[in-house]
């Protein structure tokens, strides 16, 4: 395997970075106290080629591979984990699940639309009652004449608000049935969807997360994505390449909380010489540097097999566990670092901070990790 950067890669990551400085940056707090979401700020970075990444040119996309998808999100949450997060639910979910199982007629009417920020797309599988046990799910599309007929409730949906489309699983057939599940694309005007509640949440306070309602909504045939009870197996070949997108989130949240780290420890002095003299400082840097290092290496490597086409389950969500739990590790540090000034909020760290958990939880927490892991290495 080589990671040894391209020339494009570079180019990209350094065209993320300087977009997240000019247009995130300043706002980052305000955006966090409000838990306002920019959705104008996405139709920016579909002009940049981030908003379809992954998606081949000719559906308007970038045509780019998840070596330079990585490298967007990592900058971008070095600046603000919650339009990282927002980035990567966008690409690796809605519109990589319409990407890779959508008919030629479906990838051309909405591909060019989310690949340019003009749509903002949604995906809903996660229900009140069913995180991690999916094929409990209640939400229901029965069957009529000219197309299907939803009920139910998403929840914990990131753009369940905004979303101009959203991709939803629903039972077509019996309970516990991993082939009773099928994909639905569900436009934001469709009579009977809706969205609910927006949660309020500890960290990433300016991604937008939110119930869709689904009331005797109708969608017609031509809605279905895939066949018929293909849904659940859609979904977790699409959480494969997500939990890359969650890996990078959180390698980004790590750096940004590490290199503010650095900064400060040689700023700040105590004793008469700057705090990063001191061996217990230095050492947590090292600590902090080494974990950043190896995460970054475990998304390579799955980087590296989802662009070849090869089997990357359980690296995949290697990467995502031990990053996640390192972007809490290495924020956990960085506000000892700074001491009572990390606890405020005049001071970056305490964001990062919060915004880490959730790298820990979302599309699959820590144990589900270890639990695909384990089944992968008992095979």
């Amino acid at each position: 395997m080589n990671f040894e950067q391209s020339e494009t890669q570079k180019l990209i990551r350094q065209a993320a970075k300087d977009f997240a400085e000019k247009h995130i940056r300043p706002y980052v707090m305000e955006w966090d106290e409000d838990q306002y979401f920019p959705r104008s700020l996405f139709r920016l970075m579909g002009e940049q080629g981030f908003m379809g990444i992954l998606v081949p040119e000719e559906y308007g996309g970038s045509g780019l591979g998840y070596f330079e998808y990585s490298a967007v999100v990592d900058e971008i949450a070095q600046v603000c984990g919650s339009i990282g997060l927002s980035t990567a639910a966008h690409n690796s979910l809605c519109t990589g699940h319409i990407s890779y199982f959508g008919n030629d007629h479906q990838k051309s009417k909405y591909l060019p639309k989310l690949s340019t920020g003009e749509y903002l797309g949604a995906w809903g599988l996660t229900e009140p009652n069913t995180g991690s046990d999916a094929m409990r799910m209640k939400t229901t599309a029965k069957k009529v004449d000219g197309g299907w007929v939803i009920n139910g409730t998403k929840n914990w949906i990131t753009h369940g608000l905004s979303g101009d489309i959203a991709v939803v699983l629903a039972r077509t057939g019996e309970l516990l049935d991993s082939r009773g599940i099928s994909a639905f694309i569900v436009e934001r005007e469709t009579p009977g969807f809706k969205g609910g509640k927006k949660e309020n949440k500890l960290g990433m306070r300016a991604s937008e997360t939110a119930e869709m309602i689904f009331e005797d909504c109708f969608v017609p045939d031509d809605a279905l994505l895939g066949q018929e009870g293909q849904g659940f197996i859609q979904a977790m070949k699409i959480l494969d390449g997500g939990r890359i997108s969650i890996a990078a989130l959180s390698l980004g949240i790590a750096k940004g909380a590490y290199f503010a780290s650095v900064k400060y420890s040689q700023e700040r002095e105590q004793f008469g010489k700057p705090i990063s003299s001191f061996q217990a400082i230095s050492f947590k840097l090292a600590d902090m540097a080494t974990q950043i290092e190896a995460s970054q290496l475990l998304i390579d490597q799955s980087c590296y097999l989802k662009n070849e086409g090869l089997p990357m389950t359980k690296e995949s969500a290697m990467a995502k566990y031990y990053a996640s739990e390192v972007s809490v590790q290495v924020s956990t540090e960085a506000i000892q670092i700074f001491g009572g000034y990390g606890y405020t909020k005049d001071f970056p760290v305490e964001k990062y901070y919060r915004d880490s958990k959730l790298c820990t939880i979302g599309e699959g927490t820590s144990e589900i990790q270890k639990l695909v892991i384990s089944r992968q290495i008992l095979k």
